[in-house]
């Protein structure tokens, strides 16, 4: 079993992901009032989150739904998709990758992990991946912290989960793990190198927030 263990969230955290406004530009684009979007397609999102629809019904939801021919719905698919996956964290990723028992935890969509595979490798960089549209269990279900204690073999007493959204810091905590709102890399890697009695970083290195 091991000793300590890494438990960190994707979008935020291993991925930099602002807003875009891709959900704006498409909505005057088709001249729908600001808010649409997300209220008619709100309980796709959610059963895309959980793993209870496909890749492919999805796309069929969304073209029914804002009244898309195809090639508007792949090029609105592409928008959600770039700000989903942003930008590789690049100092954090480096970080993470020379420690042992890391583990992902993420509320993610059906089509991330083959995305975030290609893109950033992160099957590569974690010992275990727990996404949420593959386990139909979203955080800050309890139950989602359990999977990934399971999934690593350890006690959550003995992880760190890390997240950008405080509720589920709180979950976590809830939990019985320890837990560490992700601000910037410098905090972050400071927490995580106290919980794992690590060194921080390389000596004359310091990350980006």
């Amino acid at each position: 079993m091991t000793a300590t263990c890494v438990v960190l969230d994707i979008g935020g955290v291993l991925e930099i992901t602002p807003e875009t406004g891709w959900a704006q530009r498409w909505e005057a684009r088709l001249e729908l009032p600001l808010g649409t979007i997300h209220t008619r397609m709100r309980d796709v999102w959610r059963a895309g989150s959980v793993g209870s629809i496909s890749e492919r019904e999805v796309h069929e939801q969304v073209a029914l739904r804002l009244g898309l021919d195809a090639p508007q719905g792949e090029a609105f698919m592409a928008d959600l998709w770039a700000e989903c996956l942003g930008t590789p964290n690049e100092d954090l990723i480096d970080y993470v990758r020379g420690l042992q028992g890391r583990c992902i935890l993420s509320n993610s969509f059906v089509g991330a992990c083959e995305r975030e595979t290609a893109l950033y490798h992160f099957d590569e960089l974690v010992e275990q991946i727990v996404y949420s549209h593959e386990i139909g269990i979203e955080e800050p279900d309890l139950r989602a912290f359990e999977a990934a204690c399971a999934g690593l073999n350890v006690r959550p007493e003995s992880c760190l989960f890390i997240d950008d959204v405080a509720v589920n810091v709180e979950a976590a905590q809830a939990a019985g793990m320890q837990a560490h709102l992700f601000e910037d890399n410098v905090r972050t890697i400071t927490r995580i190198a106290a919980h794992l009695d690590a060194r921080p970083m390389a000596p004359g290195r310091v990350p980006l927030a």
